[in-house]
Parts: structure tokens; C-alpha cells; sequence
């Protein structure tokens, strides 16, 4: 049951990003949580344990280790591909491009070979390790999309305030 919860999440969790990711989303409207869902992902890809293969330690470390760089670029593809202007209100926005998706398309053709490898190899990667690199993926994203950010926030009179004090300021 744990593995299909696991699953369930994992898939949850993608349509919301694509979803997200595709369609005009305000940056400094969350920006002080856009690290939660890879914190809680993180959370359900340890809480099992499972991520290393104890059969096959090394291979599958490798493997988790080779999962996490593809999740880590596939955040930075990201976030590069990603769309960022102002609004006459000052508000940033951003919204994913068809470089994007082709990120997203070759992320996972690269997940779906080191799952083969893993396969080929015997090595056993649980759905912990998906978690966890899509966790990595979102946490660089969204740290690097909040980066880009910071210029369009500092020309509308944001210079030494970060993103999520922007948008205390704007409640006040």
C-alpha cells in the first residue's frame, strides 16, 4: 500500500506541476512556500526508507545518485525555459515554453533509461527515489525561478527586500 501512496503522490504531484507550470502563475504571491511540496516529498521518498536497494548497495546509490543529477537538471532546465515579465502593477509572473516541455520530455526519457539500467541490473529503485528527485527538480526551480525574479521585484522599488517581503508589504 505504502508503494502505491508513493505513486499516487508522485503522479498528484506532476499533474499539478504541469498544470502550474503551463499556464501564467504570480511569483511573489507564494513566495515564501514554494519550497513545501519538495520539503513534503522529501518527507514521503525517506519515510519508508527503500531509497538504496540493500542487495545491491552500490548500484543502486549510483543509481539514486544519477536520479537526483537528472532531477537537479531538470529543475534548472526549468527554470531557464521558463517565461519571466512584470506587470504595469509590478506583479511577476511566470509561465512555462515549448523548451519546457521538451525538458520535461527528455527528463523523463532519461528517468525511464536509468529505470531500465536499474532493471537490466536487477536493482530494485523503490518510488522513493522518483520523490525524491522530483523534490530536487522543484526545490531548484523554484529557488532559481525566485533568482530571476529578484531584478523585476528590485525595478519596481523592491532593491533590498526579498520576494516574500514583497508580498508582506503588499498585505499591509
Amino acid at each position: 500500500m505504502s508503494a502505491l501512496f508513493n505513486v499516487l503522490v508522485a503522479v498528484a504531484v506532476v499533474a499539478l506541476i504541469l498544470v502550474r507550470q503551463f499556464k501564467p502563475q504570480q511569483l511573489g504571491g507564494d513566495g515564501r512556500k514554494w519550497w513545501i511540496i519538495p520539503a513534503v516529498l522529501v518527507f514521503f521518498a525517506v519515510k519508508n526508507g527503500g531509497l538504496v536497494d540493500q542487495h545491491h548497495r552500490a548500484g543502486s546509490i549510483a543509481l539514486l545518485g544519477a536520479e537526483l543529477v537528472t532531477g537537479v537538471l531538470m529543475g534548472v532546465g526549468w527554470a531557464w525555459t521558463s517565461k519571466i515579465w512584470t506587470e504595469p502593477d509590478g506583479t511577476v509572473w511566470s509561465r512555462g515554453t515549448k523548451a519546457t516541455a521538451g525538458i520535461w520530455v527528455l527528463g523523463i526519457a532519461l528517468r525511464v533509461g536509468l529505470a531500465g539500467l536499474g532493471a537490466l541490473a536487477g536493482i530494485h529503485m523503490g518510488t522513493g527515489a522518483l520523490l525524491a528527485a522530483l523534490a530536487a527538480s522543484l526545490l531548484v526551480r523554484g529557488a532559481l525561478l525566485m533568482w530571476r525574479a529578484r531584478p523585476a521585484l528590485a525595478s519596481y522599488g523592491v532593491a533590498a527586500a526579498s520576494p516574500a517581503q514583497q508580498v508582506w508589504k503588499d498585505r499591509v
